[in-house]
């Protein structure tokens, strides 16, 4: 049993642990470094300091200043535009209102011109049902006066 301990305890090392391993690689990169690259690597490195201090001595400051010369110039411009927006949103309002108070004026009016008319038809309507009526009336009467006629000639 004490065997298949240390068996077990072996394997697990051997497959959790990788610190000899990554030993290993590692001095293998440090050698194939130092050696066979030699001193390209440090010029490289040194090369990508130098455009690094350049880059914040020189570029940089110079980058800030121009961008903080057309950020103010960009923000007059903001202001300005949202100046002119606002100015044509309140002229766009204040046209928006006076065709609303237009179109409520001209709906009253035809509102009003309609109701008028309608008076107007009805009582032209009650005009012409109480002619009619009349006309009824004076047919029946006439009739009536020819059915009397008739009924008094009809004897003679």
């Amino acid at each position: 049993m004490e065997k298949i301990v240390r068996d077990v305890g072996e394997i697990q090392s051997r497959l959790l642990d990788h610190r000899p391993v990554l030993q290993g690689e590692l001095r293998y990169f440090v050698k194939e470094f130092e050696e066979k690259r030699g001193l390209r690597e440090m010029r490289v490195l040194n090369n990508l300091q130098n455009m690094t201090v350049e880059t914040n001595e020189l570029i940089l400051p110079k980058c800030l200043k121009i961008m903080q010369e057309n950020l103010y110039e960009a923000w007059t411009t903001l202001v300005a535009t949202n100046h002119m927006i606002q100015r044509i949103h309140q002229r766009g309002q204040k046209t928006q209102q006076l065709q609303n108070e237009r179109l409520e004026t001209s709906h009253e009016t035809y509102k009003a011109e309609w109701d008028a008319f309608m008076k107007e038809q009805s009582l032209k309507q009650a005009a012409i049902d109480e002619e009619h009526n009349k006309a009824v009336q004076k047919l029946k009467e006439q009739y009536a006066e020819m059915e009397r006629d008739l009924a008094k000639n009809a004897f003679l």
